[in-house]
Formats: structure tokens, sequence, C-alpha cells
């Protein structure tokens, strides 16, 4: 796939691109200095609370009716904000299941429901935990916690992070790592020592390939760690891929408290593990595609209906098409179509007799893009879900490649599985279902903008994981744009 160009409209550092008229930007191209981790609480209120833990005090307000276009995470937190602070929310979902691009599909011919994708969180992201809490789903039955360990398939390589205090967790699990050499994993530490240091501030322009070029990387260690760990968690390649969005990565994985390093990986479908639950409170709307918003000094019209404001908290170009009639709506056109996308494949299989249990639920599996075998992790579904062992399944994830677009579905199913049973001893596969998200997340580029909460609108605000939150597309990002664009909007409307 060719990398797209740049966006019409980005901006420089510190420019502030369309100015709202009291002079708040809504589009934000740069991230402060010192940034706040995940696990720190970001977007203070005056008074110095945050968004996400401040008390009761600020619900039973006289609120509005909101309007939040869209039930993915983003959505679901931010009507769910709304909820506490007196306002009644609307949901308008077009689909007729909650969760957005994490979400269960239809029932299938496997023993659990599958997801439209495979995910996992991180023990830093503590306003998912927060929000589950909130609402009677515990983390501790809802997801499986383990230390960060980045195992292959194959056991030649394996970095597992100690719970051992800050920095030294970090500094261990990379000093003792499997499949590296001693000059390897020195180099490792010395670039994660370098970038905690700055504050984990590269330089804003840097793609990862130049900040590992910069840091002399040898290439074994970027092709074992840093490109697999980058593409996961940004879903770009190293070639082109913000330094600056991994640097955050990397510190909230390898820099906050121990247990913050720790992976959480869903045992149960995506919608059961909170969206279904933060339905069920909600006035949910499904099947309805929302076409147009029309804002007034007083109200805004969505598709007609009348309410007193609302969240779009659906894609850049879904919200690109739904205000593109709206006088003044050109610059923030220009941010919302200068992304550029990339798909993820989710392979899932279920096997015809049982198998050895593998070492961890999550394993990383060597890629060899000149055979086609571009899979890069593989996911117990089996050790999960809790399913039976005599009929196991596993899913394997595929990110960024053009092989996910240009090959067959049946091409890319059998390659996929050669891979699979090249680095696993796998009996017969029974049932095989591939599920292509074409755009399954934003590209992280150098000095891309992306929107804040705000629009030149009073009345309507954006939430969504491409928004401002300084993090690429992960789950939590989505989490916490849309309770801070819940905030954002309630104080507009109270001010």
């Amino acid at each position: 796939m060719s990398a797209p160009g740049r966006p019409k409209h980005e901006s420089s550092l510190g420019e502030e691109v369309a100015q709202r008229p009291e002079g708040r930007p809504f589009v934000a191209p740069g991230r402060p200095k010192h940034e706040p981790s995940l696990g720190e609480e970001v977007a203070q209120r005056p008074e110095g609370r945050s968004f996400i833990e401040r008390g009761r005090d600020d619900a039973g307000v006289a609120g509005g009716h909101i309007a939040v276009v869209g039930a993915g995470w983003a959505g679901l937190a931010a009507a769910i904000e709304l909820q506490r602070l007196g306002h009644r929310a609307t949901v308008l979902e077009v689909r007729h299941e909650p969760g957005g691009r994490a979400r269960q599909l239809p029932p299938s011919r496997f023993q659990a429901p599958l997801d439209n994708g495979q995910h996992l969180l991180l023990g830093a992201y503590h306003a998912t935990l927060r929000l589950m809490r909130q609402l009677g789903c515990p983390p501790e039955t809802k997801l499986w916690r383990m230390p960060l360990t980045l195992r292959s398939a194959d056991g030649e390589f394996q970095l597992r992070v100690p719970r051992l205090p800050s920095p030294w967790h970090a500094l261990a699990g990379l000093g003792f790592t499997r499949g590296l050499t001693g000059p390897e994993r020195w180099a490792a530490v010395r670039l994660v020592w370098w970038l905690r240091q700055r504050n984990w501030h590269p330089e804003d322009t840097l793609t990862v390939a130049e900040l590992m070029a910069r840091h002399r990387q040898p290439f074994a260690l970027t092709r074992k760690l840093w490109a697999p760990l980058c593409l996961a968690a940004l879903n770009t390649p190293i070639d082109i891929a913000c330094a600056q969005m991994f640097a955050h990565v990397l510190r909230d994985s390898l820099d906050g408290a121990a247990s913050d390093s720790d992976l959480l990986l869903p045992r149960t479908d995506l919608s059961r593990l909170w969206p279904q639950a933060a339905a069920a409170r909600l006035d949910m709307r499904y099947g309805q595609l929302v076409r147009s918003v029309q804002p007034g000094p007083n109200d805004i019209q969505v598709d007609g209906a009348t309410y007193d404001a609302a969240i779009l908290a659906v894609p850049p170009y879904m919200a690109s098409r739904m205000i593109a009639a709206l006088p003044g709506s050109a610059p923030l056109l220009d941010v919302l179509d200068g992304f550029s996308y990339a798909p993820i494949a989710t392979l899932t299989l279920q096997l015809a007799s049982p198998m050895p249990a593998l070492p961890q639920p999550l394993l990383m599996l060597r890629e060899d893009h000149d055979r086609g075998h571009v899979g890069q992790w593989v996911f117990d579904r089996t050790r999960l879900l809790g399913l039976d062992p005599a009929r196991p399944e596993l899913t394997v994830v595929a990110s960024q490649h053009p092989a996910l677009l240009d090959l067959s579905r049946s091409t890319l199913m059998q390659r996929l599985r050669t891979q699979l049973s090249e680095q696993l001893a796998l009996p017969p596969v029974a049932e095989a279902e591939l599920i292509i998200e074409k755009r399954g997340t934003f590209e992280s580029r150098p000095g891309l903008a992306r929107p804040g909460h705000l629009t030149p609108w009073p009345r309507l605000a954006l939430a969504g994981d491409y928004t401002d939150t300084g993090y690429p597309a992960v789950l939590e990002g989505a989490v916490r744009s849309g309770i801070d664009a819940a905030a954002a909007l309630h104080d507009a409307l109270t001010a």
C-alpha cells in the first residue's frame, strides 16, 4: 500500500489553527513539552480536579438534551459522563451493537462470539478501568492481567518486565532480554534511559526509524523489538511512524508504576467487556445513520431533530461528511480530511483436535514478507475465554501491510495459516474466519494535525481516538476523549 501524502493542512509547532472567536483553538498540532502520562490526570479543571475524577458535586445541574453520534468507546464514555453531569444523553448508532470498532460480531460457528478485531489494554489505562468499575464490570474478572511479556512463538526471543520499582523494572526487563546480544541489550537500555531523561520527548519531526538510527540501535534489535512493538502500538511501520507517539507508548509501558506496564487481555467479547453495560444505562437509538448536523445559537439540529448540543463520536471521515456544508468549516475539514489509515486483519481459527497449551496467551510471530507471512501476534482464545480445549481456538493479528488489501481473502488466509503452522505445532483447521478492517486505525505520522474537542460551533464537540489525546489510536485514548469532550461541552453550556 503506497504511503498517502501529507494532510492538506499540516500545522507547525505552536501554530493555532482556526481560532475560535474567544481565542481557543480547536486544532492542536503539537503537544506540551511536559505532558502527563495516561496514568496521570489529564485536562485539569481550574479547581485542580480532573474531568475523570471530580466528585458528584458537578452532577445534578439543570442539564440539556445532548445527542451523541456514535456508540463506540468514545461515544459511550461521553454519554455516561454527560449523564453523570446531569444531562440527558441520546446515543445515535448506525449499527445494532455498541462498541464501534471494538465490538462483538453476530453469532458464528465458533465457541464464543468473535470481535471485529483483537484488542489488548495496559495497566496504565486508568480511565477505562475506572469506567469499567463504575459500570459494575470489574476488571479483575473481565481482564487477564500479566506482566509485560513479549515472547516469540518459537521461544527464541523474550522480554519480560519484572515487578520492580520504576525505572528498574524496565531496565531489568531490557537488560535480561532473551535473544539479544549484550551490545543489543545495552543499546535498548541506552535509548530508553535517554528518552526518560528527555521526559519522553524526542524531536517532534522524527520518525521511529530516524530515532533508531540516531541512537545507533542495531538492526537485529530493531527487527526483533522496536519494529514489532511500534507496529502493534501505532499500527504504523517505523519508517513513517511518529517517534513522539512511540515515546508515549514506551513511557506508559516502561516508566510508570510496575503494574502500569501489565498487559490486560479481554476474557470476554469486547461488547460484554463494558459497552453493553453502558448501553443498558443510556437512551440508545440503533439503526440511526446521521447524515447532517446544523448548529444554531440556542440548539442544534441532528438530521432534523432538535437537541441542546451534540458530540460527534465517529471517525474523522464521517465527521467530515456531517459538517461539510456548514459555513466556516473549511479549516476543520482540512484537518479531518488529513488523516491516512492503515488496515488490520484478524484471522480466527478453530482446530479439529487438541494441541499443546501455549506458554502464555499472547505470543509474537516471526514475519517473512517475501513469503507472505505478515502476521505479528497470536492470541490463545481457548485460554482467555475458557473454551473447550478439545476444539482449541486461536486468533492471528496482522497489521499495516499491503498484502492485507492486495491479496485475495483466500490467499491471505492460507499464508497466515502456513505461517502459524510453521511456528506452532497446529492440528488441522476445522473453521476459519478472516476479518479485515480497511481503515483499522489512523496512521501516526510526525506532525499530524489532530483536532481538539471544541469546534467553531459552541454546541458541537468532537470525540474519538483521533482527537488530540497525544496518543495513537488506542482504546484508552477513545475513553478519555469521550469523557473530556463531555466535560468540555458541559462547561460551555453551563458557563
